[in-house]
């Protein structure tokens, strides 16, 4: 745990100096503040307080910057360090790949909850100055907080596998980029088109609900909505999230991280200085 924490540190300090603390909190608080200046749900209407809605809506912007936030963030974590020639000076110390990898997750994960802290306070505190009731909506900001950071800490652990397998940053933002695309934008463009082609068949009734929670990105959209009392205020797979079990859900979204960390794992025992 030492050696992790002395590595967590240095990562930290290195993202500090490179300002991706001030990008990635900026970023966020930036975002929250538009969606805050924008949100005008019909909380009346809805029966529901200001700041459930607003996590609603939260949801859907978390979904697409915190992955995006986190890929920025890992894609050169071992790219970076075979094109600047440290690998080798820092694999002499006496810390293990695995010790290693566990330190730059520790720091980027610390770096991302920061940020996402900062830019949910800013829509909670928005919240609560437009509607006294918002005090209601609170266990629904800290389990989209908690979700926040699984989801990004499985882009991380996905980041790392990327830059390692590239080895090269530019090749590396590449596919990261890439994989966001798919994984966040054309994936459900994509299932779709397949349940429209299906037409209620078996495609739609036992195929594409595993195919929903096997993406990280919607197993955490899905969770939050079907725990939200404002799904009725998101737009998208909100159906879905009353169908399938939030447990399910919740499942993809902790083995995510795990998966991403193994694969990362065995791909650096594959760099070679």
């Amino acid at each position: 745990m030492t050696r992790i924490s002395a590595s967590a540190g240095a990562e930290f300090r290195i993202a500090l100096r490179n300002r991706w603390v001030t990008i990635a909190v900026a970023m966020m608080a930036l975002f929250s503040m538009v969606l805050s200046a924008a949100g005008s749900a019909p909380t009346g209407a809805l029966g529901v307080d200001k700041l459930s809605v607003t996590v609603a809506s939260l949801t859907s912007l978390a979904v697409y910057l915190v992955p995006l936030v986190a890929l920025l963030m890992s894609f050169d974590a071992i790219a970076g360090e075979v094109e600047r020639g440290t690998l080798p000076l820092v694999l002499t110390y006496p810390v293990s790949r695995a010790e290693l990898l566990l330190g730059k997750f520790v720091a980027h994960l610390a770096i991302l909850a920061l940020a996402v802290a900062v830019g949910y306070g800013i829509a909670a505190g928005a919240a609560f100055y437009f509607d006294p009731r918002a005090s209601a909506g609170l266990p629904a900001l800290f389990r989209l907080f908690w979700t926040s950071l699984l989801l990004g800490a499985a882009f991380l652990a996905i980041g790392y596998a990327l830059s390692a397998i590239a080895r090269r940053p530019g090749a590396a933002a590449g596919l990261a980029i890439g994989l966001w695309l798919v994984m966040i934008v054309l994936y459900d463009l994509g299932l779709l088109a397949g349940v429209v082609a299906d037409g209620g068949g078996y495609f739609t009734t036992h195929v594409f609900p595993w195919l929903l929670i096997g993406n990280p990105a919607d197993a955490f959209r899905l969770y939050n909505l079907a725990a939200s009392e404002a799904t009725a205020a998101a737009a998208g797979i909100s159906g879905a999230a009353n169908t399938i079990p939030p447990g399910q859900a919740l499942a993809s979204i902790l083995l995510w991280p795990l998966v991403g960390l193994g694969l990362a794992t065995l791909a650096f025992r594959k760099v070679t200085p």
